[in-house]
């Protein structure tokens, strides 16, 4: 089974909105013109977070961008959301607001780890009981997906602003041997390692990204991006970074 993640679209109302240096709508638009010619075959969309840049404008362009898809499109939401807005305006197929969604043997849990007025996430006690009876009531095998990154990536401005109450949350995934997978956004970079036997991945944005491992705010130099994920019977997971270069480039040209 193959699904792709977006993360961290940033859209605005206005389909000219820019975040720094890159024109948001236009650049998730030509990121998904690349899946559809290289991926044209797919079972869901995840979307981890961040789809609006504080505009909730720009869930009306999300839709607009979506709406029309054939396929599942599950999404949580980010520090730069207002999970209440973006519920209603993604209410109804094909998307998905959290919540839990099985495809072929495989369970998506998806959680809202929004902390009000924080930059940093939090996962709330009805949220961690939510994974927790999630995972009891499913054997399936399991991808926990949230926004904030659940693990430290190396870069201090970065971890300072992930999952505060991250033991709490590997408290639960470390009780049910069949999550294979955590998947998160919000770091604008590709991170792809293991937690004992879980997976744990992080995916760039499909606009500007992070300078990786800097000790403070920094940009890198790379292009927009989304992952491939290829879900195996057995619980193995394949998985894919594809960076799509033609964006950054044409976009530098416009300036």
């Amino acid at each position: 089974m193959r699904v792709i993640q977006f993360t961290d679209t940033h859209l605005y109302g206005n389909a000219a909105g820019r975040l720094r240096g890159v024109e948001t709508d236009s650049s998730l638009r030509t990121v998904l013109e690349n899946v559809q010619q290289c991926h044209p075959q797919y079972a869901a969309l995840l979307v981890t977070g961040d789809l609006v840049q504080d505009d909730v404008g720009g869930y009306l362009r999300f839709r607009s961008i979506f709406g029309n898809s054939r396929v599942p499109v599950l999404c949580v939401p980010g520090n730069h959301d207002d999970p209440a807005a973006m519920r209603h305006e993604l209410k109804g197929a094909p998307f998905q607001f959290c919540g839990s969604h099985h495809i072929e043997g495989w369970q998506f849990i998806m959680l809202d780890s929004c902390e009000v007025g924080a930059v940093s996430g939090q996962l709330r006690d009805d949220e961690l009981m939510r994974l927790d009876a999630a995972l009891r009531s499913c054997p399936a095998h399991a991808l926990v997906c949230l926004h904030h990154h659940p693990i430290d990536l190396g870069g201090q401005w970065l971890d300072d602003i992930g999952l505060r109450n991250s033991s709490e949350f590997w408290r639960i995934i470390d009780a049910h041997p069949h999550v294979r997978g955590v998947i998160c956004g919000h770091v604008h970079q590709a991170y792809d390692g293991y937690r004992g036997a879980v997976r744990l991945l992080a995916t760039p944005s499909t606009g500007a990204q992070f300078l990786p491992n800097s000790p403070r705010f920094a940009l890198d130099t790379k292009p927009p991006a989304y992952r491939r994920l290829e879900l195996r019977s057995n619980g193995q997971i394949d998985t894919e970074v594809h960076w799509v270069q033609s964006i950054a480039a044409g976009q530098a040209a416009h300036g």
